[in-house]
């Protein structure tokens, strides 16, 4: 139960008594509830887009949304996709780049990749019939909490030592059991369409791992971050286009 509440503290907002956190070694283990937390950080936005849904127009429901999303992690994630975006455009060595991404400070590039993130998943959810947003917003972040959990399997940490990242311990069996939670619930709310949703994720969740290792030869906090933030729009990717083309 320790692992649980330290992952609900650490991908989370949540104002947790401390003494409910476990130690470092909770928080270690705590990879394999990462999915569970984004499926109920999934249906807590859900249940607001649907309450919302009856009194405002589905754009701006949808900037709430993806706001809500954003907010539920305190921008833990979305600060990841800044960092890397710096350092990996930099055009850098692997040395500076990962000198860059430990800078606190936002470069144009990270500024960029927030703006248009946020632009693509507001217009991308809004494109998403009403009948298809409760599924859909409930696979976002869980698709982006797998992502975690699977990524840390498939990569080694890039930095020789420091940083949180590192006290983090995947193994294939819990990657295996992120994917098949994804894939069964994706399957359970989205019948077929589901299953095409979460193959999608995961094979992005497997390129964006395989553009790290290659720049950078493994995952810092920040890659995470960023490959969390880039597969949990996926899900309303999916259901736009299949909306868009009719099936």
């Amino acid at each position: 139960m320790k692992s649980l509440l330290a992952a609900l503290g650490f991908l989370t907002v949540l104002p947790l008594p401390v003494r409910w956190l476990g130690t470092e070694q909770d928080l270690g283990r705590s990879l394999i509830w990462f999915p569970l937390v984004g499926a109920l950080i999934g249906m807590t936005a859900a249940v607001i887009d649907l309450g919302l849904g009856m009194l405002l127009p589905q754009t701006v429901v949808s900037v709430i949304t993806v706001l809500i999303l954003l907010a539920s992690s305190g921008g833990l994630h979305m600060d990841g996709l800044a960092d890397s975006a710096d350092g990996f455009f930099s055009s850098r060595s692997r040395e500076r780049m990962l000198e860059i991404m430990r800078d606190s400070r936002s470069g144009p590039m990270g500024v960029m990749a927030i703006c248009a993130l946020l632009l693509l998943k507001v217009t991308t959810l809004a494109a998403v019939p009403a009948p298809l947003r409760p599924a859909t917003i409930v696979l976002m972040p869980l698709a982006g909490r797998t992502a975690l959990t699977v990524s840390l399997a498939a990569l080694p940490y890039a930095r020789s030592t420091g940083g949180l990242a590192g006290v983090f311990r995947s193994t294939h069996r819990q990657a295996l059991l992120a994917g098949a939670l994804l894939t069964g619930s994706a399957w359970l709310l989205q019948g077929a369409a589901g299953l095409v949703t979460a193959a999608a994720s995961l094979a992005v969740i497997l390129l964006l791992a395989a553009y790290s290792k290659a720049k950078i030869g493994g995952f810092t906090g920040d890659t995470l971050g960023a490959t969390c933030e880039l597969t949990e729009i996926i899900p309303a990717l999916v259901a736009a286009a299949l909306a868009f083309g009719g099936i």
